[in-house]
Protein backbone atom coordinates (compact mmCIF):
# COMPACT_ATOMS: atom_id res chain seq x y z
CA UNK A 1 0.00 0.00 0.00
CA UNK A 2 1.47 3.54 -1.37
CA UNK A 3 1.80 5.35 2.14
CA UNK A 4 -0.28 9.12 2.30
CA UNK A 5 1.39 12.06 2.18
CA UNK A 6 1.96 14.05 5.66
CA UNK A 7 0.04 16.91 6.05
CA UNK A 8 1.91 19.71 6.13
CA UNK A 9 2.94 21.24 9.69
CA UNK A 10 1.91 24.98 11.17
CA UNK A 11 6.26 24.94 11.46
CA UNK A 12 6.91 24.15 7.80
CA UNK A 13 5.12 28.01 7.01
CA UNK A 14 7.89 29.79 9.23
CA UNK A 15 10.58 31.27 6.97
CA UNK A 16 13.85 29.29 7.07
CA UNK A 17 16.07 33.30 7.21
CA UNK A 18 14.11 34.75 9.96
CA UNK A 19 11.87 32.04 11.79
CA UNK A 20 8.95 34.39 11.46
CA UNK A 21 5.54 33.05 10.36
CA UNK A 22 3.30 34.50 7.79
CA UNK A 23 1.26 37.38 8.63
CA UNK A 24 -2.51 35.41 8.96
CA UNK A 25 -5.72 36.66 7.40
CA UNK A 26 -6.96 39.98 9.16
CA UNK A 27 -10.44 38.69 9.76
CA UNK A 28 -9.00 35.41 11.29
CA UNK A 29 -6.69 37.36 13.48
CA UNK A 30 -9.69 39.70 14.66
CA UNK A 31 -11.95 36.67 15.79
CA UNK A 32 -9.21 35.15 17.53
CA UNK A 33 -8.19 38.35 19.37
CA UNK A 34 -11.58 38.54 20.52
CA UNK A 35 -12.52 34.81 21.16
CA UNK A 36 -9.05 35.42 23.85
CA UNK A 37 -9.97 39.33 24.91
CA UNK A 38 -13.61 38.81 25.83
CA UNK A 39 -12.96 36.66 28.88
CA UNK A 40 -10.60 38.31 30.22
CA UNK A 41 -12.03 41.93 29.38
CA UNK A 42 -15.11 40.67 30.90
CA UNK A 43 -13.59 39.30 34.46
CA UNK A 44 -11.25 42.90 34.87
CA UNK A 45 -14.99 44.71 34.59
CA UNK A 46 -16.22 42.46 36.74
CA UNK A 47 -13.71 42.73 39.56
CA UNK A 48 -12.91 46.68 39.06
CA UNK A 49 -16.67 47.35 39.55
CA UNK A 50 -17.06 46.02 42.55
CA UNK A 51 -14.67 48.49 44.03
CA UNK A 52 -15.46 51.48 45.29
CA UNK A 53 -12.69 53.87 43.30
CA UNK A 54 -13.84 56.75 41.76
CA UNK A 55 -15.26 56.65 38.22
CA UNK A 56 -12.43 58.39 37.13
CA UNK A 57 -10.20 55.89 38.54
CA UNK A 58 -12.06 52.86 37.70
CA UNK A 59 -11.90 54.10 34.04
CA UNK A 60 -8.04 54.52 34.29
CA UNK A 61 -7.12 50.80 35.62
CA UNK A 62 -9.83 49.15 33.28
CA UNK A 63 -7.95 50.69 30.58
CA UNK A 64 -4.69 50.10 31.84
CA UNK A 65 -5.51 46.46 33.10
CA UNK A 66 -7.33 45.53 29.31
CA UNK A 67 -4.38 46.75 27.59
CA UNK A 68 -1.43 45.53 29.13
CA UNK A 69 -3.55 42.06 29.54
CA UNK A 70 -4.13 42.28 25.81
CA UNK A 71 -0.48 42.98 24.92
CA UNK A 72 0.72 40.48 27.04
CA UNK A 73 -1.84 37.61 27.56
CA UNK A 74 -4.21 37.77 24.39
CA UNK A 75 -2.27 38.49 21.49
CA UNK A 76 0.23 35.75 22.40
CA UNK A 77 -2.02 33.11 23.78
CA UNK A 78 -4.49 33.76 20.46
CA UNK A 79 -1.39 33.41 18.53
CA UNK A 80 -0.21 30.03 19.95
CA UNK A 81 -3.80 28.07 21.42
CA UNK A 82 -5.51 29.23 17.34
CA UNK A 83 -1.99 28.87 15.46
CA UNK A 84 -3.28 26.02 13.41
CA UNK A 85 -6.55 27.68 12.67
CA UNK A 86 -4.62 31.32 11.72
CA UNK A 87 -2.69 29.94 9.44
CA UNK A 88 -4.93 27.32 8.10
CA UNK A 89 -5.90 28.72 4.46
CA UNK A 90 -1.63 28.54 4.41
CA UNK A 91 -1.29 25.20 5.13
CA UNK A 92 -4.25 24.36 2.68
CA UNK A 93 -2.68 26.22 -0.58
CA UNK A 94 0.68 24.57 0.64
CA UNK A 95 -1.05 21.05 1.05
CA UNK A 96 -2.58 21.64 -2.56
CA UNK A 97 1.36 22.33 -3.78
CA UNK A 98 2.67 19.90 -2.27
CA UNK A 99 0.09 17.73 -3.98
CA UNK A 100 0.60 19.28 -7.41
CA UNK A 101 1.89 16.79 -10.11
CA UNK A 102 5.69 17.43 -10.71
CA UNK A 103 7.48 16.90 -13.75
CA UNK A 104 10.42 14.65 -13.96
CA UNK A 105 13.02 13.38 -16.63
CA UNK A 106 14.56 10.06 -15.98
CA UNK A 107 16.65 7.55 -17.54
CA UNK A 108 17.58 4.14 -17.62
CA UNK A 109 19.06 1.28 -18.57
CA UNK A 110 16.68 -1.67 -19.76
CA UNK A 111 17.78 -5.49 -20.93
CA UNK A 112 16.92 -5.36 -25.17
CA UNK A 113 14.77 -7.83 -24.45
CA UNK A 114 10.43 -8.39 -24.56
CA UNK A 115 8.91 -7.21 -21.61
CA UNK A 116 11.35 -4.87 -20.05
CA UNK A 117 9.47 -2.31 -21.10
CA UNK A 118 6.18 -2.99 -19.66
CA UNK A 119 7.65 -4.42 -16.36
CA UNK A 120 9.50 -0.58 -15.93
CA UNK A 121 5.95 0.71 -16.67
CA UNK A 122 4.24 -0.73 -14.54
CA UNK A 123 6.31 -0.35 -11.19
CA UNK A 124 6.01 3.40 -12.36
CA UNK A 125 1.98 2.93 -12.19
CA UNK A 126 2.16 1.65 -8.95
CA UNK A 127 3.17 5.46 -7.89
CA UNK A 128 0.66 7.63 -10.14
CA UNK A 129 3.52 8.41 -12.14
CA UNK A 130 2.46 9.19 -15.77
CA UNK A 131 5.00 8.50 -18.83
CA UNK A 132 4.00 11.74 -20.73
CA UNK A 133 6.85 10.54 -24.12
CA UNK A 134 9.45 8.36 -23.75
CA UNK A 135 12.66 7.79 -25.84
CA UNK A 136 15.03 4.65 -26.51
CA UNK A 137 18.61 4.80 -27.72
CA UNK A 138 20.38 1.90 -28.23
CA UNK A 139 23.37 1.73 -26.36
CA UNK A 140 26.19 -1.28 -24.91
CA UNK A 141 24.32 -3.70 -23.07
CA UNK A 142 20.94 -2.65 -23.32
CA UNK A 143 18.45 -0.14 -24.91
CA UNK A 144 18.59 3.61 -22.70
CA UNK A 145 15.06 4.97 -22.04
CA UNK A 146 14.14 8.04 -21.51
CA UNK A 147 11.27 9.49 -19.79
CA UNK A 148 9.31 12.60 -19.02
CA UNK A 149 7.16 11.68 -16.05
CA UNK A 150 4.11 13.37 -14.65
CA UNK A 151 4.57 12.41 -10.81
CA UNK A 152 2.92 13.13 -7.48
CA UNK A 153 4.26 16.34 -5.56
CA UNK A 154 5.09 14.57 -2.62
CA UNK A 155 7.03 11.89 -4.64
CA UNK A 156 10.69 12.22 -3.81
CA UNK A 157 13.74 11.51 -6.27
CA UNK A 158 14.85 8.33 -3.91
CA UNK A 159 11.17 6.91 -4.87
CA UNK A 160 11.40 7.67 -8.19
CA UNK A 161 15.09 5.47 -8.51
CA UNK A 162 13.90 2.58 -6.31
CA UNK A 163 10.63 2.21 -9.03
CA UNK A 164 13.31 2.07 -11.95
CA UNK A 165 15.06 -0.29 -10.09
CA UNK A 166 12.24 -2.40 -9.29
CA UNK A 167 11.30 -2.46 -12.85
CA UNK A 168 14.77 -3.98 -13.87
CA UNK A 169 16.55 -0.44 -14.63
CA UNK A 170 20.33 -0.15 -14.05
CA UNK A 171 22.29 3.26 -13.53
CA UNK A 172 19.15 5.22 -13.44
CA UNK A 173 19.11 8.96 -13.23
CA UNK A 174 16.27 11.16 -12.81
CA UNK A 175 15.82 15.47 -12.69
CA UNK A 176 13.38 17.65 -12.10
CA UNK A 177 12.23 19.40 -15.26
CA UNK A 178 9.63 21.53 -16.99
CA UNK A 179 6.75 21.45 -19.26
CA UNK A 180 9.63 22.68 -22.29
CA UNK A 181 10.78 19.04 -21.92
CA UNK A 182 7.76 18.18 -23.49
CA UNK A 183 9.42 19.73 -26.72
CA UNK A 184 9.92 17.26 -29.58
CA UNK A 185 13.87 16.72 -29.94
CA UNK A 186 13.64 16.43 -33.37
CA UNK A 187 11.63 19.79 -33.93
CA UNK A 188 13.95 21.24 -31.83
CA UNK A 189 16.78 20.86 -34.00
CA UNK A 190 15.19 21.37 -37.13
CA UNK A 191 14.16 24.79 -35.88
CA UNK A 192 18.18 25.19 -34.85
CA UNK A 193 18.74 24.03 -38.21
CA UNK A 194 16.65 26.86 -39.94
CA UNK A 195 19.08 29.28 -37.25
CA UNK A 196 22.27 27.88 -38.33
CA UNK A 197 21.48 28.16 -42.17
CA UNK A 198 20.64 31.96 -41.54
CA UNK A 199 24.21 32.41 -39.80
CA UNK A 200 26.36 29.74 -39.90
CA UNK A 201 28.47 30.86 -37.32
CA UNK A 202 25.82 30.10 -34.49
CA UNK A 203 26.64 26.46 -34.69
CA UNK A 204 27.78 26.18 -31.10
CA UNK A 205 25.46 28.46 -29.92
CA UNK A 206 22.71 26.21 -31.56
CA UNK A 207 24.31 22.99 -30.46
CA UNK A 208 24.48 24.42 -26.90
CA UNK A 209 20.57 25.33 -26.48
CA UNK A 210 20.04 21.86 -28.58
CA UNK A 211 22.03 19.88 -25.67
CA UNK A 212 21.14 22.40 -23.03
CA UNK A 213 25.06 22.01 -22.16
CA UNK A 214 28.30 24.48 -21.99
CA UNK A 215 30.74 25.48 -24.53
CA UNK A 216 34.02 24.37 -22.89
CA UNK A 217 37.23 26.64 -23.69
CA UNK A 218 39.90 23.57 -24.17
CA UNK A 219 42.44 26.14 -23.50
CA UNK A 220 40.82 27.15 -19.79
CA UNK A 221 37.66 25.39 -18.84
CA UNK A 222 38.22 22.01 -19.42
CA UNK A 223 41.69 21.87 -17.07
CA UNK A 224 38.92 23.09 -14.36
CA UNK A 225 36.99 20.17 -14.14
CA UNK A 226 39.03 17.43 -12.22
CA UNK A 227 38.87 13.67 -12.96
CA UNK A 228 36.35 14.12 -16.13
CA UNK A 229 36.92 12.59 -18.98
CA UNK A 230 34.35 10.86 -21.80
CA UNK A 231 34.10 8.00 -20.42
CA UNK A 232 31.92 9.56 -18.23
CA UNK A 233 29.62 10.66 -21.38
CA UNK A 234 29.32 14.09 -19.66
CA UNK A 235 32.20 15.59 -22.85
CA UNK A 236 31.03 15.98 -26.03
CA UNK A 237 33.48 16.72 -29.10
CA UNK A 238 32.13 17.97 -32.48
CA UNK A 239 34.91 18.56 -35.29
CA UNK A 240 34.43 21.48 -37.71
CA UNK A 241 36.88 22.82 -40.36
CA UNK A 242 36.56 26.28 -39.59
CA UNK A 243 36.11 26.33 -35.73
CA UNK A 244 38.67 23.63 -34.81
CA UNK A 245 37.01 21.30 -32.32
CA UNK A 246 34.24 22.43 -30.22
CA UNK A 247 33.82 20.58 -27.03
CA UNK A 248 30.34 20.79 -24.84
CA UNK A 249 29.90 20.03 -21.33
CA UNK A 250 26.78 18.63 -19.18
CA UNK A 251 27.30 17.16 -15.46
CA UNK A 252 25.79 14.44 -14.16
CA UNK A 253 23.74 13.98 -17.57
CA UNK A 254 25.26 11.66 -20.04
CA UNK A 255 24.53 12.55 -24.41
CA UNK A 256 22.63 10.16 -25.65
CA UNK A 257 23.54 8.61 -29.06
CA UNK A 258 20.50 10.66 -31.11
CA UNK A 259 21.95 13.83 -29.06
CA UNK A 260 25.44 13.12 -30.28
CA UNK A 261 24.14 12.67 -33.76
CA UNK A 262 22.31 15.46 -34.27
CA UNK A 263 24.90 17.45 -33.15
CA UNK A 264 27.32 16.29 -35.87
CA UNK A 265 24.50 16.71 -38.43
CA UNK A 266 24.19 20.42 -37.30
CA UNK A 267 28.09 20.74 -37.64
CA UNK A 268 28.06 19.18 -40.73
CA UNK A 269 25.50 21.30 -42.20
CA UNK A 270 26.92 24.49 -41.08
CA UNK A 271 30.26 23.49 -42.62
CA UNK A 272 28.52 23.14 -46.01
CA UNK A 273 26.78 26.49 -45.61
CA UNK A 274 29.86 27.72 -44.78
CA UNK A 275 31.17 26.84 -48.24
CA UNK A 276 28.57 28.10 -50.29
CA UNK A 277 29.65 31.69 -52.16
CA UNK A 278 27.64 34.08 -50.72
CA UNK A 279 26.64 35.11 -54.29
CA UNK A 280 24.47 31.69 -54.53
CA UNK A 281 22.87 31.79 -51.77
CA UNK A 282 21.79 35.77 -51.39
CA UNK A 283 18.20 37.09 -52.01
CA UNK A 284 19.96 38.69 -55.79
CA UNK A 285 21.72 35.82 -56.54
CA UNK A 286 20.71 34.85 -60.39
CA UNK A 287 18.01 31.82 -61.01
CA UNK A 288 19.73 28.32 -61.67
CA UNK A 289 18.61 27.89 -65.47
CA UNK A 290 16.14 24.51 -65.72
CA UNK A 291 17.54 22.05 -67.46
CA UNK A 292 16.27 21.34 -71.05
Amino acid sequence: MKPKAPLPATADLSCEVCGQMPEPPKSRLTVANVAVMLPIELLVHALVVQTHLPYVAKVLVLTLTATVLVIWVAEPSAARILRRWLHAPALRHRRRLGTAPALWRARTILRDQPGSLKKITRSLELLDTNILSIHVHPVRGGVMDEFVLSAPGELSERQLLDALADGGGRQSQVWPTTALAMADGQTKALSLAARIAASPDELPLAVAELLSARILDPGSETARIPGETNDAGTLLKIPTAWHGPITFYRPGEPFTPAESARAHRLAELAEILAHVPSSTTGPDADPVPAES
